[in-house]
C-alpha cells in the first residue's frame, strides 16, 4: 500500500497485536487525562500553592488548609473545564475533517503548552489562564481519542478495549496522587517544588503522544467517509485479517461502512453543531436525541459524586473525621482501589451490556453515598476520638472506597463509550465532542460547587450525590438503547425511530434490521460475502434502495408487489 507511510505500523502488524497497539496509544492519552484530573487533588493542599501564590487560603495550627475563598479555589479547578467545552467542539470539527490521528497530535501539542504555562504560574490569575488552555488541549484529545478507538476495534469486543483504556485512565490518577503524596515530604512540605513538579510530569506522556501518534493508522471509517477507500480497505484488512476463518470479514465490514456512508449523505443535509443540536436537516438520523442523551448521560457521571470524590478526596475524608496526617495516604490508597476496580469492567462489559452495567453501579453507589452521609453525621455526633466516633468515620471511609469501586467498574467507562458508539460516521468526532460537552459542563458546574456545598452542607453532600445515583436508574432504562454487541453501523438502525422511548427503538430497529440487509453484514455471522464458487471475497456496488424509514420501504415492498402483478397480467 504505497498510500501509506512505509514506517507505519499497520504494515508490520496485523489483527490482534495492531489493536493492543492502537489502544496503548490511546491508553496514553486517556492516562494523560486521568493523571491531569487526580493532580489538582494533591495541588490544592500545597501551602505554597494555596497560600503563598494562589493566596485563596491559610494553615491551621495543625497545617490543615483552611480556604478563606471557595469561590476562587472552585474557580481555578473549575476553569479547565470550561477549555476542554472549547477544546471538544473545536477537535470534533477538526477530526471529522482532516482526521483522527491529526487531531491526536494537535490536542498532545495544545496540552503541552497548557502544562507549561501551569507550571510557571505566579498568581491566580497566571493559573486561570493556564489551565483554560490546558483543558483545552484536553478537550480536543477527549472528543477524538475514544472515536479512533472504537472505530478501529471490533464490535464483539469494542467495549473491552475501551475499559481497558480507562484503566490506564484511573492509573493517571494514582501516580498523580502518590507523586504528590512523595513530594509533599520534599524539604518539609515547603516551596513551590512539590505542586510544581507534578504538574509538570504531565508534559512527558504528552511529548510521547505527539511524536508516536503519526506511525499509527488512520481509522478506516474515517477514510471511507472522505473518499479513500483504498486506504480504508487495506487497514480494515490489517486489522481484521485476510486469510484462513478471517477471509471476507473485513470486505463484509467495508461494504456495511460504504452503505452507511451513502445513506447518511441522502438521509441529512447539515452536519454543523447547531443542526446536530437542534435536529435540523438530519431526517431520520435523529442526531438531535443521541447529542441530549450523550450530554446528560455525561453530566450525571459526575453528579453522581465522582468529581467531588477525585478532585476533594481529601476534604471527603477530613468530613469523615480523619486526621490530617493519614488523609493523603487514604486518598492515595482509594486510587488504587479505583484502579484494580476498573478490571471487573474489562470482564463484563461485553457480556452484561452497557445498560446493565450502569444499573448496577447506579444502585451500589446510591446505597454507598447515602450511608457515607448517615456514618459521617452519626460520627460527629459522637466525643472527639470516642471508640465510636472511630468506628463511624471507619465506616463512611469504606462507604467512600466501596462507591470509588463500583463506579471505576461501572459509570467510569460507560459515559464515554456510548457517545463514540452511537452517532453516525459522517458526524462521529463532532458527536463525541458532545459527549465532552456534557462532561465538561457536568465537571465544571460541580468542581466549582463542591467546596461550597462541603462548605454548606458538610456530610449532607452525600444525599445529593445519592439522590443523582437514583434518578440515573430510570433514565437509562427508558431513554438509552442498548449499543453491546452491534456494529456502528447498525446504531443508526437503533435511533430510526421516531419515539425516544427504548421499546419502540428496538422494534424499529428489528424492522429496518431485515429491510435492510445490505448495512449489517459484519454483524450477520456466515454473511461473510465471498463468492461460492472461488470462496474469494466479492465487493459490490453501493447498495440501492436502502432507507431507515420504516414506512418507506413498506410502501416501496407495495409498488414492488403491484408492478409484478402488472407484469404477470399483461403478460
Amino acid at each position: 500500500m504505497d498510500l501509506i507511510s512505509k514506517y507505519n505500523v499497520a504494515h508490520k502488524l496485523e489483527k490482534r497485536s495492531l489493536l493492543i497497539a492502537i489502544n496503548c496509544i490511546a491508553a496514553l492519552s486517556i492516562f494523560f487525562f486521568g493523571y491531569d484530573q487526580g493532580m489538582m487533588g494533591g495541588v490544592n493542599g500545597a501551602e505554597n500553592y494555596y497560600h503563598t501564590t494562589m493566596k485563596f487560603g491559610h494553615p491551621d495550627a495543625e497545617g490543615s488548609p483552611v480556604i478563606d475563598d471557595t469561590l476562587l479555589q472552585g474557580g481555578i479547578v473549575s476553569i479547565y473545564y470550561v477549555g476542554t467545552l472549547v477544546g471538544c467542539l473545536v477537535g470534533g470539527w477538526f477530526g471529522d475533517k482532516y482526521g483522527r490521528i491529526k487531531t491526536i497530535a494537535l490536542g498532545a501539542a495544545w496540552a503541552v503548552f497548557g502544562a507549561c504555562l501551569q507550571t510557571s504560574a505566579m498568581n491566580h490569575t497566571w493559573m486561570i489562564f493556564a489551565r483554560l488552555i490546558n483543558g483545552w488541549g484536553t478537550g480536543i484529545l477527549n472528543a477524538i481519542v475514544p472515536v479512533w478507538a472504537t472505530e478501529t476495534a471490533e464490535h464483539k469486543s469494542r467495549g473491552q478495549f475501551v475499559a481497558i483504556e480507562f484503566t490506564l485512565n484511573i492509573f493517571g490518577v494514582v501516580v498523580a496522587y502518590w507523586l504528590e503524596y512523595g513530594c509533599s515530604f520534599y524539604k518539609g512540605g515547603n516551596g513551590s517544588f512539590i505542586w510544581r513538579f507534578p504538574i509538570a510530569f504531565q508534559i512527558i506522556p504528552l511529548l510521547f503522544l505527539f511524536g508516536i501518534v503519526w506511525i499509527f493508522p488512520e481509522s478506516p471509517r474515517w477514510l471511507v467517509k472522505v473518499g479513500r477507500e483504498e486506504e480504508g480497505r487495506y487497514i480494515l484488512g490489517r486489522l481484521r485479517g485476510e486469510t484462513g476463518e478471517d477471509l471476507g470479514r473485513a470486505e463484509a465490514e467495508f461494504q456495511d461502512i460504504r452503505n452507511i456512508a451513502e445513506l447518511e449523505r441522502k438521509t441529512a443535509t447539515s452536519t454543523s453543531y447547531w443542526s446536530m443540536f437542534t435536529g435540523r436537516g438530519s431526517g431520520k438520523l435523529h442526531t438531535a436525541r443521541r447529542v441530549q442523551l450523550v450530554i446528560w448521560l455525561q453530566i450525571m457521571q459526575e453528579w453522581i459524586g465522582i468529581a467531588g470524590v477525585t478532585i476533594y478526596a481529601p476534604t471527603i475524608f477530613r468530613t469523615a473525621g480523619i486526621v490530617e496526617s493519614d488523609v493523603q495516604w487514604i486518598s492515595g490508597l482509594n486510587t488504587i482501589t479505583y484502579m484494580l476496580s476498573t478490571l471487573i469492567c474489562v470482564f463484563t462489559l461485553d457480556r452484561i451490556g452497557r445498560r446493565w452495567t450502569l444499573y448496577w453501579g447506579s444502585v451500589v453507589q446510591g446505597i454507598s453515598m447515602a450511608l457515607a452521609g448517615g456514618l459521617t453525621t452519626a460520627g460527629e455526633n459522637q466525643p472527639i476520638g470516642s471508640a465510636a466516633a472511630k468506628a463511624y468515620s471507619s465506616g463512611a471511609v469504606a462507604m467512600i472506597f466501596l462507591f470509588t469501586a463500583t463506579f471505576g467498574a461501572t459509570w467510569l467507562t460507560v459515559p464515554w463509550l456510548y457517545p463514540a458508539e452511537i452517532f453516525p460516521l459522517e458526524v462521529r468526532a463532532k458527536g463525541n465532542a458532545w459527549g465532552v460537552v456534557g462532561w465538561s459542563v457536568g465537571n465544571g458546574w460541580l468542581t466549582l460547587l463542591c467546596p461550597v456545598m462541603f462548605k454548606a452542607l458538610k456530610e449532607n453532600t452525600y444525599y445529593v450525590f445519592a439522590a443523582a445515583n437514583v434518578i440515573t436508574i430510570p433514565m437509562v432504562w427508558a431513554l438509552y438503547p442498548e449499543s453491546n454487541q452491534r456494529t456502528l453501523e447498525e446504531m443508526n438502525l437503533v435511533f430510526a425511530a421516531d419515539s425516544i422511548w427504548v421499546w419502540d427503538a428496538e422494534k424499529n430497529f428489528k424492522i429496518l434490521k431485515e429491510q435492510n440487509p445490505e448495512l449489517v453484514q459484519a454483524a450477520q455471522r456466515g454473511q461473510s460475502v465471498l463468492d461460492p464458487e472461488t470462496g474469494l471475497p466479492v465487493r459490490k456496488d453501493t447498495a440501492r434502495n436502502m432507507s431507515l424509514d420504516v414506512n418507506a420501504l413498506n410502501s416501496r415492498h407495495h409498488d414492488d408487489i403491484v408492478d409484478e402483478k402488472q407484469t404477470f397480467k399483461h403478460g
